[in-house]
């Protein structure tokens, strides 16, 4: 894993936040795991207690992803020794991904283990229902996960693998913290990228198609170049 795979990451987090089968239920899930009423967020009072009580909601889901980081990179590093061959044909998957992500080729959507939600709320884990909530989304999501999984599967090591689907649960979860803590303001921003979604999919398919050739070629480290100069172009340090 190279450092250029962290900024990816977090954006894809983004990107999943966005998708038509989360945005949607964010006022849904904020009054589960907070106890209150869809129609009170927002309202003055309301934004510590539903920000404290979402952290117990993406650590489930950060957990899952997480785990699910771990297998892909045991997972590569096991059926694959040469690193090489390993970054090619992750390069190839993404590059489908992206494709797929950009509606250029068939991918399903259908929602699953919705009976997993209500049973997290039956136990009132919001932990258990973030887990859930994951799960769920997994099938929407799938090609911006399946390629963040990908990179994963390229790393040198499971910690690689697990710290890159951690930097992705940090995209998911930072703009769902946020939402609880300025509810109406947020929304409102979202759901003009929401209704904009189309065009920021199809930016974000070619970006995962660009990363895919650059893996499978070899040629990753072009992005820590173009980077880096854009660093020193803003007169920061460059760090990678």
């Amino acid at each position: 894993m190279s450092l250029e795979q962290l900024p990816v990451a977090l954006l894809a987090g983004f990107l999943s936040f966005l998708a038509p089968c989360v945005l949607p239920l964010v006022p849904g899930y904020l009054s589960a795991v907070s106890a209150v009423e869809a129609s009170q967020l927002g309202r003055p009072g309301t934004a510590r207690r539903v920000v404290v009580a979402s952290l117990p909601f993406v650590l489930g889901f950060t957990a899952f992803f997480v785990l699910l980081g771990i297998g892909a990179a045991a997972l590569g590093g096991t059926l694959f020794r040469d690193q090489f061959l390993l970054e090619r044909i992750a390069g190839f998957v993404l590059v489908v991904f992206g494709l797929a992500f950009m509606g250029l080729l068939p991918w399903p959507e259908r929602l699953v283990g919705a009976g997993l939600v209500q049973t997290a709320r039956g136990r009132g884990s919001r932990v258990l229902l973030g887990a859930a909530f994951a799960v769920c989304a997994a099938p929407c999501i799938g090609p911006v996960l399946a390629a963040i999984l990908v990179l994963a599967g390229s790393s040198d090591t499971v910690v690689e693998g697990a710290l890159l689907l951690a930097v992705y649960s940090l995209g998911l979860a930072i703009p769902f913290v946020l939402a609880g803590a300025v509810f109406t303001r947020a929304m409102g921003a979202f759901r003009w990228l929401r209704n904009h979604y189309t065009a920021i999919q199809f930016a974000g398919g070619v970006v995962m198609v660009v990363l895919g050739l650059l893996l499978f070629f070899g040629r990753f480290w072009v992005l820590r170049v173009y980077l880096n100069r854009t660093l020193e172009w803003l007169g920061i340090e460059p760090f990678f």
